[in-house]
């Protein structure tokens, strides 16, 4: 899922971050199999899971013996969440191709749902050669047996599973789970332990292997490890709660109570693990977990995940929505939500959101920030200020990772006016983060806006520039001070660059116009400046880009004269 901070951090040094309606548009209806098919494929395209799921299934209705359509309307169906549907058709597919995998897996997912746990799954464990397939079944054949009240030998039958190099860290994963669903604490920690030494980058890995060391009355060490991971990432909720539960002596429940959700786990894990190879595979794994464990959080973030990275803020919202109460993650999630409310341009719920995070705990420092990042993207500047200023207020000691909050405060202070306070936030920011590129170009373009300290303000962007080379608004910001220093040949050199970066922005577009006007290129400048209107800047920007386009500029002043005597 993104964070808060990533949400923000974009935009030009000193303009608000715009706000994206990033949400999939409704496709048109389609009226024939031609028109079906081929919109399927645009909203394919266009990473539109339900749009593709209606028009293949609706091509499917006008072809109904078509088998590339009958898999694609399965698939995408599947992936969209309309699990019932995929399994009826997947039903007609193994009719026609008993080796399709996918299909094979929704109806078997379908029989464990119903607690059947009756089938021999060894032909289709050994059958499948696909290594993915392969191990997938592999897991489903292993929590069969634990139906079937075999769990020693799904256990047995599991870790003598061969296969690629990454079967390891799954093989041995799902064994703990199994050995957990059979109150065998110890020996799920030692399969768990196997895991988390093969990645303990995985979170997901650390946390099993401490809850049943706890489980098995080795307190000590489990919260040993719990501290290492909380110094990488201090105050992460699944952490702290475990941490909690540990100390006071509360019993570890298993993770998974029943077959289905030992196996919704596995597919989760999958899901997880395949997202790089593509989002559709991905959100059938996903969807196949949650129809197994409706309750399963870590799924239903992860879909969300998927859905944000599809560009669908109102599915991610959906599943979000669906985390449980009583999850660590909660609060979190609802952060999330807020998020998404914002990039639909939802002031109003998002802002909602966030404001009853905060009354609810007003020592919540990251809803508070989300809060005031929320308002300062949209100008609301005066109102973001209170935010932050009330989440320094909950910090007794400021320590290096809170420049966040300094710098955005120093922003909405800039944007009202307020430079000394600002510049005074900017500097206490830049001393607990001496090399962030983000303060040094937003302190340094300030200051030569400004008229001010220009020397130290251009050794900060270059600094910055250094820092981030191919950062499009970092390098806008040194071509801006080259041109307000009247350095117009040089700014022109790193406008263009930034323009190459950032060939969608209105503002570096803008900036490259005016030196191109200034050294004489003043065709390129119109240029220029009419590609700057057309991408939509700003109603305060677009006047100014007008009045440009239909009466040119005025010989600039460089600040440097204009202001020889704030150079000291």
């Amino acid at each position: 899922m993104a964070s808060a901070l990533a949400l923000v951090m974009l935009g030009s040094p000193l303009v608000a971050a715009k706000r994206v309606k990033a949400s999939p548009q409704p496709l048109p209806v389609a009226s024939s199999l031609s028109g079906s098919y081929l919109s399927g494929r645009s909203a394919l395209l266009a990473q539109d899971l339900a749009a593709a799921s209606n028009y293949f299934t609706a091509a499917l209705q006008r072809d109904p013996d078509n088998f590339y359509i009958l898999d694609r309307a399965f698939v995408t169906s599947l992936a969209n969440g309309n699990v019932t549907a995929a399994q009826l058709l997947a039903e007609r597919i193994l009719a026609e191709d008993r080796d399709h995998f996918l299909a094979q897996l929704a109806i078997d997912v379908q029989r464990i749902h119903e607690g059947n746990f009756n089938a021999d799954m060894t032909s289709t464990v050994a059958q499948n050669v696909n290594p993915l397939s392969h191990l997938t079944f592999a897991l489903v054949s292993a929590w069969e047996k634990a139906g079937q009240g075999k769990t020693e030998e799904a256990i047995e039958d599991l870790t003598a599973t061969t296969g690629a190099n990454w079967f390891e860290l799954f093989i041995n994963f799902n064994a703990g789970l199994l050995a957990e669903y059979n109150n065998n604490p110890r020996q799920a920690a030692e399969f768990y332990k196997a895991a988390y030494e093969i990645d303990r980058g995985a979170l997901r890995n650390a946390l099993s292997y401490t809850r049943m060391l706890a489980a098995s009355g080795r307190q000590q060490e489990a919260l040993d490890i719990i501290a290492e991971y909380e110094q990488l990432i201090p105050g992460h909720p699944l952490l702290v709660t475990l941490r909690e539960k540990i100390e006071s002596g509360q019993v570890i429940e298993r993770v998974a109570k029943t077959p289905a959700e030992g196996l919704a786990e596995a597919l989760h894990g999958l899901g997880i693990a395949v997202s790089k190879e593509g989002e559709e595979l991905s959100a059938n794994y996903l969807q196949l977990a949650i129809y197994l464990n409706p309750n399963n959080d870590s799924a239903l973030i992860g879909l969300a995940s998927l859905f944000e990275q599809l560009g669908d803020n109102e599915r991610a919202i959906k599943y979000l929505s669906a985390v449980s109460d009583n999850s660590p993650m909660k609060r979190e999630t609802e952060i999330q939500i807020a998020l998404h409310y914002n990039i639909l341009d939802n002031l109003e719920e998002a802002r909602a959101h966030l404001e009853k995070l905060v009354e609810s705990d007003p020592t919540d420092l990251e809803a508070i920030t989300s809060l005031g990042n929320v308002l300062r993207g949209h100008s609301l500047f005066k109102e973001a200020e209170s935010s932050y200023n009330q989440g320094l207020g909950t910090i007794n000691e400021i320590q290096a990772n809170h420049w966040t909050l300094l710098y955005f405060r120093g922003i909405t202070r800039e944007r009202q006016d307020k430079w000394e306070a600002a510049e005074a936030d900017f500097r206490e920011a830049l001393t607990l983060k001496p090399e962030q590129p983000m303060i040094l170009n937003y302190l340094g373009y300030s200051l030569v806006d400004r008229g001010l300290k220009l020397d130290e303000a251009q050794k900060m962007i270059e600094r910055a520039v250094r820092l981030r080379p191919t950062d499009g608004y970092i390098v806008d910001s040194l071509g801006w001070v080259y041109y307000r220093l009247g350095r117009y040949e040089e700014a022109v050199e790193k406008l263009e660059r930034a323009v190459s970066l950032r060939p969608h922005d209105p503002i570096i577009n803008d900036h490259l116009g005016d030196a191109y006007w200034q050294i004489g290129r003043k065709l390129e400048a119109r240029y220029k400046w009419n590609h700057a209107r057309d991408l939509e800047p700003e109603a305060e920007d677009l006047a100014r880009i007008l009045d440009k386009i239909e009466n040119g500029m005025k010989d600039a002043v460089p600040v440097g004269l204009a202001s020889s005597a704030d150079n000291k």
